[in-house]
């Protein structure tokens, strides 16, 4: 048994997600180390609330279980935002409600917590494809975490196989310390999903802002917490990862706006430089255009979203050291 307390949060928005919600909450009830509470908290929608306040604890016996609605700004960070100020536990995990949790996930993602120094541990997340199986768009090598499988929120290559520090953990399966996190002001709320809008890394800007508060800070990635993260349909073509990676572009500027570029891309520099190029020539080596191509696209899509968010983030400076008159478009002098 953990030394520690434990709150898991569970954040949703749409009821597309019931069965899956449903099957997350069920599977970590019944792990080798459940929670003490489990904090369900509904982003704007209300019949979804209602449903979920009726029906989710039949599914978690012996674990109890709250839903409430989201009472910060409307968004992923919000809603995490709005569990943490509920939860009791000294650690808050955090499940997506599409992912499901193996037996143990919670059980290794706790290990870490011995070191008193560890602030967050993330688990790795295993994608449960459609019917149509693994797409084209996002190649891979028998075996191995596809170079791309970041685009649908699973663990990807370049990530460590064995227990490592890391830069940060990963949103849809992570633990963290409640009061180092309520100490560093929670999660970024300009940051995050709305809806379906596939912004994020709230969960990257949160680690940096731990470790730049504590520097022996840890962050730790244990790969054996593993969940499954199911996949839809729609994020299985071309265009979706066109725009998640225009998302992903568009997030880390402002991530490196917030906390300073060297540590929002370190990570994003040596894989930029080492695994993708790789993937890209074992792809061509291979005869295999669409991963080459798919490779291609997702490193332009990502880089023309980070030179927008940068554009945008110097024109916000900009407009806010310029003279009032100026901010209002009248003439000086």
């Amino acid at each position: 048994m953990s030394a520690h307390s434990v709150s898991l949060v569970v954040c949703a928005y749409t009821g597309r997600r019931w069965r899956d919600l449903c099957a997350g909450i069920a599977a970590v009830a019944a792990g080798s180390e459940p929670p003490e509470e489990i904090v369900v908290v509904i982003d704007h929608n209300e019949g979804l609330r209602v449903r979920a306040a009726a029906e989710l604890p039949a599914h978690a016996p012996g674990v109890a279980v709250r839903v409430m609605s989201n009472t910060r700004r409307q968004g992923l960070s919000g809603a995490r935002n709005t569990g943490v100020g509920a939860a009791h536990g000294e650690i808050v995990a955090f499940l997506d409600d599409d992912a499901t949790p193996r037996r143990d996930w919670l059980e290794r993602m706790l290990e870490p917590f011995v070191d008193p120094r560890v602030v967050a541990v993330g688990g790795a997340a295993e994608p449960v494809w459609p019917a149509s199986g693994r797409p084209a768009c996002l190649p891979t090598q028998p075996g191995q975490w596809g170079e791309l499988d970041w685009v649908v929120g699973c663990s990807y290559r370049g990530l460590p196989r064995t227990r490592a520090q890391v830069r940060n953990v990963m949103g849809c399966a992570m633990a963290i310390r409640r009061e180092a996190m309520v100490a560093a002001g929670g999660f970024h709320e300009d940051l995050g999903r709305v809806g379906r809008t596939p912004l994020g890394c709230e969960e990257t800007e949160l680690s940096i802002r731990l470790r730049q508060r504590d520097t022996p800070a840890r962050v730790v990635l244990v790969p054996e917490a593993v969940v499954d993260h199911r996949v839809s349909e729609d994020r299985v073509t071309w265009r979706y990862l066109a725009t998640r990676g225009w998302a992903e572009g568009v997030s880390k500027s402002a991530v490196a706006a917030l906390v300073g570029p060297g540590d929002a891309l370190a990570t994003e520099s040596s894989y930029l430089a080492g695994i993708l190029p790789r993937a890209l020539l074992r792809e061509l080596g291979s005869g295999r255009a669409a991963g080459a191509v798919a490779v291609l696209l997702a490193v332009a899509a990502t880089g023309a979203g980070y030179l927008r968010g940068s554009l945008d983030t110097l024109a916000r400076r900009r407009r806010q050291v310029a003279p009032p008159a100026q901010r209002e478009g009248t003439r000086t002098g």
